[in-house]
């Protein structure tokens, strides 16, 4: 590979695109791995830009606290597509599809849906400006997936690089008073049955709230104001469970509902 083409973003995006839409795992990084965050997003705006369907929301994640330092921020995010967008029913489980030989976890998240578009020009956002842009509040699950299996280890460049490391979202039921709901959240994963996770969501000022709050300056920033019913799911609660082929995960929110998603092996292919 020439170096011309290992740190070109469109040629970094073009391989992870045909990965994804093949259902077929990489061995290795496919190119130069992003020096900074703002390389990675390049390449996520190449992807995105080529990538056969429209979106529907966004993942946030954290920055490794090893990282946060050097790479001046604490957040990612990464488009989540409409047509990977499954919708949880009671007593259902939900069939989501994930990469042989590559990465895959689920995530219990709160989701965020939002109420209107942010303005263009705004870009600088308090928390009650943006408890205002939420027009629902949902449980959820990310379904964490890439076809890179070493994209975690790799660094959050890399992670930002490839859809922020998403490959859809499970939309539980919504949550009726939301804001008094997640004061006394306690969120339970298992997989197959056994607790790999459990925690709440952080504080006001660093969960849910400021999470939609970094979102709505990040993408204010990239030129991609908020559209309304975008949906926004927060970050993990529970932390990131790997999931391989065949496995259930459970995520139990309390009393608020619990979604169930099984691991499929067929191909992720979004085109038409």
């Amino acid at each position: 590979m020439s170096n011309l083409v290992e740190n070109d973003p469109r040629a970094i995006a073009a391989r992870f695109v045909e990965a994804r839409l093949a259902g077929r795992a990489l061995p290795d990084y496919p190119g130069a791995i992003p020096a900074d965050l703002a390389g990675g997003y390049a390449v996520q705006e190449h992807a995105i830009a080529s990538w056969p369907d429209e979106i529907g929301g966004w993942k946030i994640g954290r920055v490794p606290a090893d990282q946060v330092e050097r790479l001046g921020a604490v957040r990612l995010s990464g488009p989540i597509f409409r047509r990977s967008i499954w919708i949880a029913k009671s007593e259902q489980t939900v069939e989501f599809p994930i990469y042989r030989g590559g990465f895959a976890a689920a995530e219990a998240e709160i989701v965020f849906r939002c109420a209107r578009d942010a303005p263009a020009d705004k870009r600088d956002w308090t928390l009650e400006e943006a408890c205002e842009m939420v027009a629902a509040a949902h449980i959820g699950v990310e379904t964490a997936g890439s076809p890179l299996a070493a994209i975690n280890d790799l660094g959050a460049t890399v992670v930002v690089s490839d859809f922020g490391n998403n490959a859809g979202l499970v939309l539980g039921p919504v949550l009726a008073d939301w804001r008094n709901a997640l004061e006394d959240l306690t969120c339970v994963t298992a997989i197959d049955g056994v607790v790999v996770g459990e925690g709440s969501p952080a504080p006001f000022a660093d969960g849910p709230v400021e999470s939609l709050r970094f979102l709505l300056m990040h993408l204010a920033a990239r030129g991609r104001p908020l559209r309304a019913g975008s949906l926004i799911s927060t970050g993990a609660l529970t932390g990131v469970h790997d999931i391989r082929v065949g496995q259930t995960a459970r995520c139990t929110f309390g009393a608020l509902g619990v979604i169930a998603c099984r691991a499929t092996s067929r191909a992720i292919s979004n085109a038409p």
